[in-house]
Parts: structure tokens; C-alpha cells; sequence
């Protein structure tokens, strides 16, 4: 099991993961990244223009091993709202 730290950001504003998670199987990240980037769009709000926004998940090591854009999950939310 290895540890990985989710960071969100759009390039000016940042949401530092420094706990991190616990994550058993690597091919499980993106699922955990789409979850963090729900997470940082309720919290934000629904004016924020997520455009820009990505999830740039790193080993222990600082080494960036995913990058997941918020907009395909935003589009994906949007359609089990309508």
C-alpha cells in the first residue's frame, strides 16, 4: 500500500492535500481524484469556473503520477443533476 497526496489547483489557487491517502491498488487513483475534485467543487461552490481546475496526485516522493481535470467530472455531475 502506498501513500498519495491529492492537490487541486487552477495554476493561482491551490488545495494542498497534506495528509494524503492510503491507496492499496494504483489503478484506484483516478476514482480517488474524481472523489477529492467533488469534494473541492462543493466546497467552493457552484460559481467557480472549473475550467483550469486539476488534480495532480504525487507519490511520497513528490513525484506527480495522475493529473485528472475537474471539467470532465463537473460535465459528468452536471448530467446526473439534469
Amino acid at each position: 500500500m502506498a501513500r498519495y497526496r491529492f492537490h487541486c489547483t487552477n495554476g493561482s489557487e491551490c488545495v494542498f492535500d497534506a495528509e494524503g491517502a492510503d491507496i492499496r491498488v494504483p489503478a484506484r487513483l483516478p476514482l480517488r481524484a474524481e472523489k477529492v475534485a467533488r469534494s473541492v467543487m462543493r466546497t467552493l461552490g457552484d460559481g467557480t469556473d472549473w475550467s483550469d481546475w486539476r488534480v495532480s496526485v504525487h507519490d511520497l516522493k513528490g513525484r506527480r503520477v495522475w493529473l485528472q481535470p475537474f471539467v470532465a467530472i463537473a460535465a459528468r455531475t452536471t448530467a446526473l443533476a439534469a
